[in-house]
């Protein structure tokens, strides 16, 4: 993706607000089941909530019974960037989102395999959601 944007710790505090800049910023995770997207499923795009740039799309979410929205795939595969992460005592890929690198959740090899196999486990707070207006 092109087109980074970068702003300064008190600009992004500033445009997300406290919660989604823990969430985005500082790598933070809302609790399960909490979150406003969890079991939306309306048809339409979610985009980050850091810069709007489309990441998943309601095509690929599905009901993983994680607690967080779980889509097998990106809009695309440049959408995001996926990096080691092994804070908390674990090794698992963070997702970020490409554009802002804003921080989204992490990806998992434990989803559907007729989808390819991969769990994207996102944050309700690192998103926005444009519904389809069909």
């Amino acid at each position: 993706m092109t087109g980074k944007l970068t702003l300064t710790e008190q600009e992004w505090l500033e445009r997300l607000g406290p919660e989604k800049f823990h969430i985005l910023r500082q790598a933070g995770t809302e609790r399960a089941f909490t979150g406003q997207y969890e079991s939306n499923k309306a048809p339409g795009m979610y985009k980050c909530a850091g810069c709007g740039a489309p990441l998943f799309s309601s095509e690929t979410k599905y009901n993983s019974g994680s607690g967080w929205p779980s889509y097998t795939a990106p809009v695309a595969p440049d959408a995001v960037d996926e990096h080691v992460d092994t804070a908390h005592g674990m090794v698992r890929t963070e997702v970020r989102c490409a554009k802002c690198e804003g921080h989204l959740g992490h990806v998992f090899p434990d989803g559907p395999r007729e989808a390819g196999g991969l769990r994207y486990c996102i944050n309700s707070a690192s998103l926005d959601f444009e519904g389809d207006q069909t």
